[in-house]
C-alpha cells in the first residue's frame, strides 16, 4: 500500500484488513502496528482498507477460512504491507464454480452502505453513542446538505449552526445554573471563612445546606455539558474518516482532509509544521476560556487549567484534518458569542433576588434535587463514622 496521502503517520493509524465473518461481525487487525490472525471459521469478504481507499473481495458461498497479516513498512513511502491467504470449502460446491465480487472504489459511507453487505462498518464511525450519533444524524444531515453542491467550508458551517441551534437549550440551562453558582460564590467564601478548610466535613455540609436553601444544584451547570460530549467526540469521528472533503479546499485550506500547514520547519520533537486552523481554534478557546473565568469569577487551580487544556489539544490536533479544526474553531466561536448573547439577558440581581426568596420559603415547599439527596445522605454517614470514633 503505496502512500496516497499527505499525513503518512495518520494514513497508517486508519489503515489494516477487515473483514466480516458468516455471523454478520465485522472486525480487523490492528491498525496501530504489526498484526495477524488465524481465522478457522467462515467469512463473507476481506477488505484491504487503506484509509480513504479499499480493495474488497466477496465470496457468495463464504471463505472457509483465512490467514491475515499487516506489517508496517521500513519505507516511507510505503503505508502498509498486506496479505491474505483464503481457502474455499470445496466439499459442497457443484461443478467447482464459485462466484466472487471485487470492489476498488472509496471509502465514501454512501457508496460502500450500498453493497448492503456490511462493508460501510470499516468506516470508523466511533463507539457507542458516538457512531449512534453519526450514522443516524450526522450522515443523513450532510448528505442533505451536500446536496445542494456548495463548498464544504459552508456546509460544515451549516451543519455547526445547526448542531449548536439543537443544543442551545442545554447551554441555556448550563449557563443559568453557572451563574447562580457565580452570585453565591461571596457566600460561599463566608462559609470558607468561617469554618475555615480544615474542617472538610462541616464545610461540605455549611455549603449543602445554602444549596438546598437557594434551590442551586452545584452540578447543574456540569451535567448538560456533558450531554453535548458525546456530540463533540462524534465529530472527531466523522471528519477524519470523511472521504468527500479528500482534495476539496476551502479559503487558504488546499485540502480539508488533512492538515494545513502554511508554517513549515525541520522537525523539532515529531512536529515539523504549525496548522493555522488549529492555532485559531486554540486562540478561540482560550479567549472563550478567559471569558469564562472573568465573568464566573474562578480562582486556584481550575482558573489556570481551562488555559493549559487548549495548549495540549494544539499539539494533539496540530496534525489531524484542517476540516476537524475548521468545526472546533467555528464550535468556539459560537460558543463565545453564544455566551456573550446570553449574558445581555441574565441579570445577576435578579438571580441573587430569586435565590434569597427561595430561601425564605418553608423546608416543605422545596424541592430537594438527586443529587442534593445522595449529598446529604452521604454526609450523614459520614458524620455517623465521625461520631463512632
Amino acid at each position: 500500500m503505496y502512500q496516497k496521502e499527505k499525513n503518512v503517520k495518520g494514513e497508517r493509524d486508519k489503515s489494516s484488513i477487515y473483514y466480516k465473518t458468516a455471523e454478520n461481525n465485522v472486525d480487523h487487525l490492528k491498525e496501530s502496528g504489526d498484526d495477524d490472525d488465524q481465522l478457522d471459521k467462515r467469512l463473507t469478504w476481506i477488505a484491504f482498507k487503506q484509509h480513504y481507499f479499499s480493495s474488497i473481495l466477496t465470496s457468495k458461498t463464504g471463505f472457509a477460512s483465512a490467514d491475515l497479516d499487516v506489517k508496517t513498512a521500513a519505507e516511507a513511502d510505503i503505508v502498509k504491507l498486506y496479505s491474505a491467504k483464503a481457502k474455499l470449502d470445496f466439499s459442497n460446491q457443484k461443478d467447482n464454480q464459485y462466484s466472487f465480487n471485487f470492489f476498488f472504489g472509496p471509502n465514501k459511507y454512501n457508496i460502500l452502505k450500498a453493497q448492503n453487505d456490511g462493508s460501510n462498518s470499516i468506516i470508523n464511525m466511533g463507539w457507542g453513542p458516538m457512531r449512534w450519533i453519526n450514522q443516524w444524524i450526522t450522515v443523513p444531515v450532510f448528505n442533505f446538505l451536500d446536496g445542494f453542491h456548495m463548498s464544504y467550508g459552508i456546509v460544515i458551517l451549516i451543519l455547526t449552526i445547526l448542531l449548536k441551534g439543537v443544543l442551545f437549550p442545554l447551554t441555556y440551562k448550563s449557563y443559568q445554573s453557572m451563574a447562580k453558582m457565580r452570585v453565591l460564590k461571596p457566600q460561599l467564601d463566608e462559609i470558607k471563612a468561617k469554618v475555615g478548610e480544615d474542617n472538610a466535613v462541616l464545610l461540605q455540609q455549611e455549603q449543602m445546606k445554602l444549596y438546598k436553601q437557594a434551590g442551586v444544584n452545584p452540578l447543574g451547570g456540569c451535567l448538560p455539558l456533558v450531554l453535548q460530549m458525546p456530540f463533540t467526540i462524534a465529530f472527531f469521528y466523522f471528519f477524519p474518516n470523511l472521504f468527500e472533503l479528500r482534495g476539496e479546499s476551502f479559503l487558504w485550506v488546499k485540502d480539508l482532509s488533512t492538515y494545513d500547514s502554511p508554517i513549515t520547519f525541520p522537525a523539532i520533537f515529531g512536529i515539523d509544521h504549525v496548522s493555522l486552523m488549529c492555532v485559531l481554534m486554540t486562540l478561540t478557546t482560550l479567549l472563550t476560556t478567559w471569558y469564562n473565568n472573568a465573568t464566573s469569577g474562578a480562582t486556584g487551580q481550575m482558573k489556570y487549567i481551562g488555559y493549559f487544556m487548549p495548549l495540549i489539544f494544539f499539539f494533539v490536533l496540530n496534525s489531524f484534518p484542517a476540516g476537524l479544526n475548521y468545526y472546533y474553531f467555528l464550535g468556539a466561536v459560537f460558543t463565545f458569542l453564544t455566551q456573550l448573547l446570553i449574558r445581555s439577558f441574565v441579570d445577576d440581581d435578579k438571580i441573587l433576588a430569586k435565590i434569597e426568596e427561595n430561601k425564605k420559603r418553608p423546608e416543605s415547599e422545596k424541592k430537594k434535587s438527586s443529587f442534593q439527596s445522595k449529598m446529604e445522605e452521604m454526609m450523614r454517614q459520614q458524620q455517623a463514622q465521625k461520631n463512632k470514633k
